[in-house]
């Protein structure tokens, strides 16, 4: 007696690109993640750059001008309003929305969602933080970055590190009012860790200490040092590869398609 087999269907590759195109389609016509990656980092880099203080160079910065401290800064901000809120909502939408279970019954594997918004998401990054290093060295003066081999390293590390925390926020919350609240409670201490509302260097020790192993100082601290030629110290890219394999596993674990 023989016994039939059925092997479920595969979609074709270009499937997955007419799933980013979607993506993208609905992130364009939701541009919430453009105006806030984007245009707060850059109003509050004009901001900066307009006031004279900011300048000025500064001992206790190394001799860099705050201004030129706060570029970095806003580099990584940009990344993790991006990772921690535009990653995670349409995710934590599609599983209340039961388009996830939907997917599961067709030849689309669901998690082509995730690649697609990983892949939308990265590039609205890249745009962003073109625009503010475009901005800086063309209207401010700012010299171009002397170390972009390790730049780019850097960048893809805070993405990565970033990213994972974003999809962990998607893996643990069960409702977009709870990805909201978790975002909030992920973001905000590390916008004051990183340098954000005041300057590192000039917190006390103890703050800096903490600063320190938190995945946006160590990203600011690279992208700083790659900035002006140097390679990022060690401590700052193991920090960044530690938050992406802890958070990275935590939502491999946590995730649930329904």
């Amino acid at each position: 007696m023989t016994t039939l087999t059925l092997t479920r269907p595969r979609a074709p590759r270009a499937a997955f690109a007419s799933m980013v195109r979607n993506e993208a389609r609905l992130a364009w016509r939701q541009p919430a993640g453009l105006i806030a990656g984007a245009g707060i980092a850059l109003l509050l880099l004009v901001i900066f750059g307009e006031i004279p203080s900011f300048q000025q160079p500064s001992g206790s910065l190394g001799g860099y001008s705050p201004f030129e401290t706060y570029i970095p800064i806003l580099m990584c901000f940009s990344i993790a309003l991006i990772a921690f809120t535009y990653l995670p909502g349409p995710l934590v939408s599609y599983r209340e929305l039961g388009v996830l279970r939907r997917l599961s019954t067709t030849p689309v594997p669901a998690y082509w969602v995730l690649a697609a918004q990983m892949v939308v998401q990265a590039c609205l990054m890249v745009v962003t933080l073109a625009l503010i290093v475009t901005v800086s060295i063309v209207f401010f003066g700012i010299s171009a970055p002397r170390g972009p081999a390790a730049m780019v390293l850097s960048i893809a590390l805070c993405i990565a590190a970033l990213f994972a925390i974003g999809l962990a926020i998607a893996a643990l919350a069960r409702s977009t009012g709870a990805a909201r609240g978790l975002m909030a409670l992920a973001l905000y201490p590390l916008m004051f860790f990183s340098g954000l509302y005041y300057p590192v260097p000039f917190m006390p020790a103890v703050i800096q200490d903490i600063s320190n192993y938190t995945p946006l100082y160590a990203a600011v601290q690279a992208i700083g040092a790659s900035w002006v030629g140097q390679f990022p110290a060690t401590r700052s890219l193991l920090v960044l590869a530690g938050y992406a394999l802890v958070f990275g596993y935590l939502a491999k674990r946590f995730f649930r398609w329904e």
